[in-house]
């Protein structure tokens, strides 16, 4: 049922209920599979539990350098500080074994399942949220991370509840009118945090300007343009107010100013450099960079090598970018290769073959269904509309048959088009809430982050359960309902047309206008 404001409503309780069922299941597979399958810390999880279990000593974000024969604690920051400063805080209320790292990240996976699910509860039906919020907690990608001492799924979680506290403080609560501003900063202040976990968050933050209703009828252009401005305004600078204390910290401790942490260069470097290939390959003294003395001066020089190679070579660069996104976009692996580097004999070869095609399978079907989330199924109504909808579906359907036949599968144009369709006014599309307009700039800006650096198929887990979430949001109805934020607006108007005296023509009711042909 529909409340009285257009917004799909469930009782309280009904809600409460989902949400749990959600996360316990969820919880529960990610702690099996922890419990079954993990190992040791490796590679960028090594360095994210060691920077953890240094807070929780007592030592700060520091690493271990040999002076004169002897272990010194150094700052540290080239890797963000907050995934390392969130398992701390379960390393000093639990202990530093290993399990207790696994609940968290179980804990982080069940909550990411829940929060999908509230998200698309703004947008969509109970029955697709549903669909959304389960579709996260049994994405098998998803489960295994919760045997990975990994950002990802952290990440998601807080930019996905920023979206959701913006929208959600922004329609208001118990019948008391929403504050569109007041959900821009609180969304703006859970961003900053997701920013420490990874920086390119920063980038989603003036999205939560949609948080805003739409423009009144008889609204001043400018005053309009006046309130976007303001809300933009308030989205960037409070979404770097949990940022900058710490951005104090490393220009008081380090050899330099680093916003949050001293890898930028690195990864533009890699993206860059003579032997580039489009993934990660690892930089050498000889590649440039041999006489630094400090971890932001190593960082601004390969920053400035990494420039200087785009500089030299535009065209060069620019033919990596497919690359990139299809090592970022087109499979699925990582999560099985960290598993059986942490334990070989557990992954031999069979199984390690067969997992990886099932993760990449549905990495692959979730990115074609992705895209159906702004494609209309218009099965009547204006003829113009369902010749544009039947024309998108024929578009789509062609090139995920294209993507899956091709003799290296390329999936990456498809993540591209799901990023551009809900921004195009087609005729008969379906209604595109400001929640899945967030949503989608999760994966716009992880695409456009790993163009300009290097792809590796573990930063797609980031924009994984907005996948999912356009999934279930695929082929609606033409329009759709609308939220309450586009309800509130349109009643706005309706008063303003009434108090000004509009007196546009209609056609009677009885003699309805003709649908376009």
């Amino acid at each position: 049922m529909t409340g009285a404001r257009g917004r799909f409503t469930l009782p309280f309780w009904v809600d409460v209920q989902l949400g749990l069922g959600l996360f316990v299941v969820a919880l529960g597979l990610r702690l099996y599979v922890a419990s079954t399958l993990a190992g040791e810390p490796v590679w960028d999880g090594h360095y994210y539990d060691f920077g953890a279990r240094h807070i929780a000593s007592g030592f700060g974000y520091a690493d271990e350098v040999m002076r004169d024969g002897r272990p010194v604690w150094h700052p540290w920051c080239h890797y963000p500080v907050g995934y390392s400063g969130f398992l701390a805080a379960f390393y000093m209320l639990f202990g530093t074994g290993h399990a207790v790292a696994h609940f968290a990240n179980a804990l982080v996976g069940a909550l990411l399942a829940v929060v999908t699910y509230l998200l698309a509860r703004e947008a969509l039906s109970p029955r697709r949220a549903m669909v959304a919020g389960g579709l996260v907690a049994f994405h098998p990608g998803l489960v295994l991370y919760g045997a990975l001492l990994m950002t990802e799924p952290l990440s998601a979680l807080l930019v996905l509840g920023a979206f959701y506290v913006a929208l959600r403080v922004a329609r208001g609560f118990g019948g008391k009118p929403g504050r569109p501003l007041a959900g821009i900063a609180g969304g703006a202040l859970v961003m900053g945090l997701a920013a420490l976990v990874r920086p390119q968050a920063l980038l989603c933050a003036p999205f939560l300007v949609l948080a805003l209703p739409r423009a009144a009828a008889g609204q001043a252009l400018r005053e309009s343009w006046r309130q976007r401005a303001l809300g933009l305004a308030v989205a960037c600078g409070v979404a770097l107010v949990p940022v900058l204390p710490w951005t104090a910290r490393n220009c008081h401790v380090m050899d330099g100013c680093a916003l949050v942490s001293t890898n930028a260069g690195w990864n533009l470097a890699i993206g860059s450099f003579p032997r580039a290939t489009g993934r990660f390959e690892t930089l050498r003294s000889d590649d440039g960079c041999r006489e630094v003395t400090g971890q932001v001066q190593q960082d601004r020089c390969w920053l400035d090598y990494g420039i200087a190679n785009i500089k030299s070579a535009p065209g060069r660069w620019l033919a990596l970018i497919p690359a990139k996104l299809a090592f970022t976009f087109d499979h699925e692996s990582f999560a099985v290769e960290y598993l059986r580097e942490a334990r070989p004999a557990a992954w031999p070869e069979e199984r390690r073959v067969a997992v990886r095609g099932m993760l990449t399978g549905v990495h692959r079907i979730s990115v074609a269904a992705s895209a159906l989330g702004f494609v209309a199924l218009a099965l009547r109504g204006d003829r113009r509309a369902r010749r544009m909808q039947t024309a998108l579906l024929g578009a789509l359907a062609v090139a995920a048959y294209a993507a899956f036949s091709a003799g290296t599968p390329t999936f990456w144009p498809i993540v591209l088009v799901a990023c551009v369709l809900p921004w195009l006014p087609l005729p008969g599309r379906p209604h595109q809430h400001p929640a899945l307009l967030m949503s989608v700039s999760l994966i716009a800006t992880t695409a456009l982050a790993h163009a300009i650096f290097f792809g590796e198929d573990r930063y797609h887990m980031v924009a994984t359960p907005v996948l999912c979430l356009l999934a279930a949001a695929a082929l609606r109805a033409p329009g759709g309902r609308l939220g309450d934020l586009e309800r509130n607006a349109l009643v706005e108007e309706r008063s303003a047309d009434e108090q000004q005296g509009d007196e546009r023509e209609r056609p009677p009711v009885e003699q309805p206008a003709p649908l376009d042909s």
